[in-house]
């Protein structure tokens, strides 16, 4: 059985407007990652991630590709521990 994880993460860029946060919910949704991501007010967006580790590491990879119209300058991704309270994943507004 593979490991669960979790990542908090925070990605800069051209990423708001250019459908982010709806592309990171379809690769989160193809994947059957969990979570949720959201816009903040200082441009970047924000989200977390729950999952198997393989499962986690191509995720972040896609996020830090971009859907077609975005530019990810920065992704900060913080390890936290895994608690299992998602059961999907959604878009916060």
């Amino acid at each position: 059985m593979e490991a669960k994880v979790r990542k908090h993460i925070y990605i800069s860029g051209h990423v708001q407007g250019v459908g982010f946060r709806w592309y990171t919910n379809q690769q989160a949704s193809s994947l059957g990652v969990k979570g949720w991501v959201k816009n903040l007010a200082d441009g970047r967006v924000e989200a977390v991630i729950v999952g198997d580790k393989p499962k986690i590491d191509k995720m972040l990879d896609l996020l830090k590709q971009g859907s077609p119209l975005s530019q990810v300058d920065d992704i900060e991704v913080i390890d936290e521990e895994y608690r299992g309270e998602f059961k999907n994943f959604k878009m916060k507004y």
